[in-house]
C-alpha cells in the first residue's frame, strides 16, 4: 500500500544504498559482513532444526523482498541478486550492493484489486469501496467503516516495471532465469526468479540447478524441472516450497511477481503474520559482533510467521 511503500522507501535508502554512491561508500561497507558468511553460521536445514530456521529465513526473505520492491518502484531491475551481494549491517539488517548490472526503466504506480486474493469481497462491497485508497499498515481498529477495513485487505499498491526489456546476458550463472540462459529477452521477472533461487539456497544450502560447469548449469535451468531434497517436513516447509515454486516458474509471464511485483509476492502464506511496514523495526535473528563481523544468535526470535 502507498503509506507502507513510502515508509519502506525511506528506510531502504540506507540498506539498499543510493546507487550512485553505494560502491564508493567504503566506510559503510567496512561495517558490514557478507550474507553468504552469515548464512553458514545460522542453523542449517534439517528436520530437527526446522523450527529454529523459521525466523531467519522469513526475516531475510522479507527484507530482500522489500528491497526489490523499492528498486522496482524506481524502475530499477537489480539483475544480480545473490548472497555475495547481500550485506548484513552492524545492526543485523541487510543491504544490497553492486548495481553494475542493474537495468533502468520506469514504473507506473497504481492501486489494484488482487484477483488472486483468497477472500475477495462481494461485488457490492468492491464497487462501493472502489474510490477509496487503503493504508494497510495502519491497524483496522482505527477505521470505523467496515468498507474501508475490507478494502485495506483487498487492494494493492503496485509499481512494477513490467515494460522493461533487455537482451543482455547478465547475472551469475546459478541465478539467471531460463529466459536469460536461453539467450532471449528478459524483464522485471528476472529479479523474482533470483529471489526464488536465493530462498532455495538459504533453506537447502545449495542452488536448485547447479551443474558441474557453467554450461551444465544453464542447461539445467532451461530444461531440468525444479526438485526439492527430501520430503516436506510440515506446513512451514510446504509454504516455503510453494513460494519457491511460484518464483521459479520457467515461464516469466506466469512467474509469481511478474505482473504485480512485490505486492503479489507479499500475499503468499509464507509471509503470513508479517507486517512489512515494520520489518525494519524488527529485531534481526543474528547481529554481527565485533570487528571480525562474526554472527551471534539472539535467544529470542524476532517473530514466528507460522
Amino acid at each position: 500500500m502507498l503509506v507502507e511503500s513510502r515508509r519502506n522507501s525511506d528506510e531502504l535508502i540506507t540498506f539498499s544504498g543510493k546507487i550512485s554512491s553505494m560502491s564508493s561508500d567504503t566506510t559503510t561497507l567496512s561495517h558490514c559482513t557478507s550474507f553468504s558468511r552469515l548464512s553458514f553460521e545460522l542453523p542449517a536445514s534439517s528436520p530437527d532444526q526446522a523450527t529454529a530456521m523459521k525466523p531467519h529465513r522469513s526475516f531475510y526473505a522479507a527484507e530482500i523482498l522489500v528491497a526489490l520492491e523499492y528498486l522496482h518502484m524506481l524502475g530499477i531491475i537489480y539483475r544480480d541478486l545473490k548472497p555475495e551481494n547481500v550485506l548484513v549491517r552492524s545492526d543485523g539488517h541487510i543491504m544490497l550492493t553492486d548495481f553494475d548490472l542493474s537495468l533502468c526503466s520506469a514504473a507506473i504506480p497504481a492501486v489494484e484489486y488482487p484477483d488472486f486474493s483468497p477472500h475477495p469481497p462481494s461485488p457490492a462491497k468492491s464497487s462501493a469501496a472502489s474510490a477509496l485508497t487503503p493504508f494497510s499498515c495502519i491497524s483496522n481498529r482505527l477505521f470505523r467503516s467496515k468498507k474501508i477495513q475490507t478494502l485495506a485487505v483487498n487492494r494493492l499498491f503496485v509499481a512494477e516495471p513490467v515494460a522493461a526489456r533487455s537482451c543482455s546476458f547478465v547475472g551469475t550463472h546459478e541465478y539467471v532465469p531460463p529466459e536469460v540462459a536461453s539467450g532471449g529477452a528478459h524483464g522485471n521477472a528476472v529479479d523474482w526468479w533470483a529471489l526464488g533461487v536465493f530462498i532455495y539456497e538459504m533453506i537447502y544450502g545449495r542452488t536448485p540447478f547447479a551443474g558441474g560447469s557453467n554450461e551444465a548449469t544453464l542447461r539445467n535451468i532451461t530444461k531440468q524441472p525444479l526438485a526439492f531434497p527430501g520430503a516436506s517436513c510440515g506446513a512451514s516447509e510446504t509454504h516455503a516450497r510453494r513460494l519457491i515454486s511460484g518464483l521459479l516458474n520457467k515461464d516469466p509471464n506466469r512467474r509469481l511477481g511478474s505482473k504485480r511485483g512485490a505486492a503479489e509476492v507479499k500475499t503468499h502464506p509464507f509471509f503470513k503474520g508479517l507486517n512489512f511496514a515494520l520489518v525494519r523495526s524488527t529485531r534481526p535473528p543474528a547481529v554481527p559482533e565485533g570487528s571480525n563481523s562474526s554472527a551471534r544468535r539472539l535467544e529470542t526470535p524476532p517473530f514466528c510467521v507460522f
